[in-house]
């Protein structure tokens, strides 16, 4: 059991998400950066789709209810265990009563606080994701408050402490072009390869919004509704790109530019509002193989989990 203290944070509970339902106009959800909540998950030894705490930026204070490990993943936090710093990517043996305070983000957007054999919650849809929309999943489709009181699983046998390598966060986001790419000026595809681009306030799980040099059609162009999904750049009258993420819509309706390529998909999650990224044309190939990369950099961590276990 785990007891939340304190939330000054959108902190929601979250999983790799819903598949298999777009057709029916239910929304994927799940982790924002899904590489870094399976790294979380394999490290303490649980299946990797296992519910974890979403906490964008920081602001979270929790006691632990019974001895456990956790380790935290994705953004680097400032966090202390009972005042005793604890570090992202480590795993870490908790004791009844120990208080863990995830004080602020430092590096990166969204952390993954996972616990020892993960949270105990009832599914909604396959899946223990929240969808603040639809409010389903988690905790009563909602954020977490201060009083919730989350179940976790029944396993007391400690694992000995053991970091890995972080993720490393990119500003260089990896995409292909997309349907629409040759419906655009010659010179805004130059400006969208070129160009850096502002991360805006009003972005969320639903969208990425950047500010940058306009992006013009050729000629106006008239669409259907089509589906959509995480890493599709549309680009709406104002020119202004929007990326849509893991809580997107399943249509849309206006032009897409490019996708961020899905090895990528994690990084762009953690880039701070405010902040500036350039976008950088791979072919398919090369994204087959970024997507092995990543899960090589799995692989590496299960060896690792199964010597010192």
């Amino acid at each position: 059991m785990i007891d939340m203290l304190d939330v000054k944070s959108r902190a929601t509970i979250q999983d790799l998400g819903r598949f298999g339902l777009r057709r029916f106009g239910i929304s994927h959800c799940g982790a924002m950066d899904k590489l870094a909540l399976r790294a979380g998950n394999i490290l303490l030894g649980n299946a990797e789709n296992v519910p974890a705490i979403e906490v964008p930026l920081g602001g979270i204070t929790l006691q632990f209810q019974q001895d456990m490990n956790f380790c935290v993943t994705g953004a680097f936090y400032e966090m202390t265990l009972d005042d005793k710093p604890v570090f992202a990517y480590w795993r870490y043996q908790a004791r009844a009563g120990q208080i863990l305070k995830m004080a602020r983000a430092k590096i990166g957007m969204y952390g993954y606080l996972c616990v020892q054999g993960g949270f105990v919650l009832p599914q909604a849809l396959n899946s223990c994701s929240t969808d603040l929309r639809a409010q389903i999943g988690g905790i009563e489709g909602r954020c977490l408050q201060a009083g919730d009181q989350l179940q976790t699983a029944n396993d007391h046998i400690l694992r000995s402490e053991i970091g890995i390598a972080p993720i490393p966060l990119r500003d260089v986001i990896r995409a292909l072009p997309s349907s629409e790419y040759q419906a655009f000026k010659r010179k805004s595809q130059y400006y969208w390869w070129r160009n850096e681009w502002t991360l805006q306030s009003n972005s969320d799980r639903m969208g990425y919004r950047f500010q940058g040099q306009t992006l013009e059609l050729k000629q106006p162009l008239e669409m259907l509704s089509h589906a959509i999904q995480f890493g599709s750049v549309q680009v709406p009258p104002s020119g202004q790109p929007i990326i849509l993420m893991a809580d997107a819509q399943t249509t849309g309706g206006y032009p897409k530019i490019a996708n961020v390529i899905d090895a990528d998909l994690g990084a762009l999650a953690q880039v701070r509002l405010g902040s500036t990224i350039k976008f950088e044309a791979v072919s398919l190939q090369e994204a087959a193989k970024l997507r092995r990369k990543n899960e090589i950099y799995l692989d590496q961590i299960r060896r690792i989990v199964d010597e010192k276990n």
